[in-house]
């Protein structure tokens, strides 16, 4: 394809993608069952792809624990959705609790090539053009401009992203995922470290291509003449286009603040939450210390920005009464052999923690173990949500 067509035409000018409507997450929990309660799960199904689809903006909530995607499924199910109206909705939520199964499983091999080394990659670097947002595609510029700020991109721009850093531009998806994650809001490991490698073609057995025809549709866009405006067989064989040429290596560090040594209680259960854990439902009711414990090894391997570190302090200190804020490995709280007991809850992250270990809320708990791929592991899932809605019309 020649330079000129990959270029748009000069002077040609796209509009700026806006923001998706709904695109603000309050923390406060009242707010937060209030837009579970607002899901309209078949207009989720028919429109989710779109960018100004009736999507649910949850997954902030979700990834950090406030909420749980069983908890979402009940919602639906009290308010007497059939398995059927929801079956887009819960193959999503299945999703997420697939990918937190292959952590479970596959412990810190999820941070490495998982089925495959990745096809075509020539360097394990980012793509300059994604934090300055210059990939040369407008509808993906115009929200990777907004990242910082939003914390936020609707799924199929993540998976649009994934392609061009590593599928177009040949980079290897580790840099970029550790780049992504330190913006999003809904930072997830296993859903974001999962989801690059399959775009990328390391936990699947192909790798995801888009082009701009794609990218028009679900976007609302009207781009032509880029490098991706081509069909999509010739997608594999494209040349690294200039734009995604320049590689950086991503210089992320999480400004963690300085807090006090906590005031403990030593008669009362230590219970201990983090960025992942923050259920103010979670032992709501019982006295005891509790602290949002933020370690500095963990947020050294797997940085996140200001705004998503202030997002996960706000959420803990709006809905958890009397919750305090370490920065702080867990062997240096105090009184760890004084207290009656400490409970936090089961999650990868969490392993060294002491104590007693909760069990983490799976949208189907009888699905366990690990499944090579998601329509395995949902099939079973599928089959037992059925099976407890014709029970419970029985």
């Amino acid at each position: 394809m020649s330079t000129h067509l990959r270029k748009l035409h000069a002077g040609q000018a796209h509009p700026e993608p806006t923001a998706a409507p709904n695109l603000s997450f309050p923390t406060r929990y009242a707010d937060i069952l209030d837009r579970i309660a607002a899901i309209d799960p078949v207009r989720y199904g028919r429109s989710r792809n779109f960018l100004n689809g009736a999507l649910t903006y949850l997954s902030p909530y979700l990834s950090r624990g406030v909420i749980s995607t069983r908890q979402v499924y009940e919602v639906l199910q009290a308010r007497g959705f059939t398995f059927d109206d929801k079956q887009k909705l819960a193959s999503e939520l299945g999703w997420r609790d697939y990918f937190q199964r292959v952590w479970e499983a596959r412990g810190d091999e999820l941070f490495t090539d998982l089925r495959q080394p990745q096809p075509g990659a020539q360097h394990h670097q980012l793509p300059r053009a994604l934090p300055e947002a210059r990939t040369g595609i407008a509808a993906v510029d115009g929200y990777l401009r907004q990242l910082p700020a939003t914390g936020y991109l609707h799924n199929h721009l993540r998976m649009y992203v994934a392609s061009l850093a590593c599928c177009i531009g040949r980079a290897h998806w580790s840099a970029p995922a550790a780049w992504l994650y330190y913006h999003l809001l809904d930072g997830d490991l296993a859903s974001n470290t999962c989801s690059w490698q399959w775009v990328a073609g390391a936990f699947a057995s192909k790798q995801y291509y888009c082009n701009q025809e794609n990218i028009n549709h679900y976007t609302g866009s009207q781009q032509h003449h880029t490098y991706l405006d081509v069909a999509y067989s010739e997608l594999p064989t494209l040349p690294v286009p200039p734009e995604l040429q320049a590689t950086v290596a991503p210089d992320l560090e999480t400004p963690l603040p300085v807090t006090p040594t906590p005031i403990i209680d030593p008669a009362r259960p230590l219970l201990l939450y983090n960025s992942y854990h923050l259920d103010p439902q979670w032992r709501a009711d019982e006295p005891a210390n509790r602290i949002l414990l933020l370690e500095p090894s963990h947020f050294r391997r797997f940085p996140v920005s200001g705004a998503v570190l202030a997002f996960i302090q706000q959420l803990a200190t709006d809905n958890i009464p009397g919750i305090q804020v370490f920065v702080g490995e867990v062997t240096e709280l105090p009184h760890l052999a004084d207290v009656p007991a400490i409970y936090t809850r089961q999650h990868p992250t969490t392993a060294h923690y002491p104590g007693i270990h909760d069990a983490h809320s799976w949208l189907v708990p009888e699905v366990a173990g690990y499944f090579p791929s998601f329509f395995s592991y949902w099939k079973k899932c599928e089959k037992v949500l059925r099976r407890q809605e014709v029970n419970d019309t029985v």
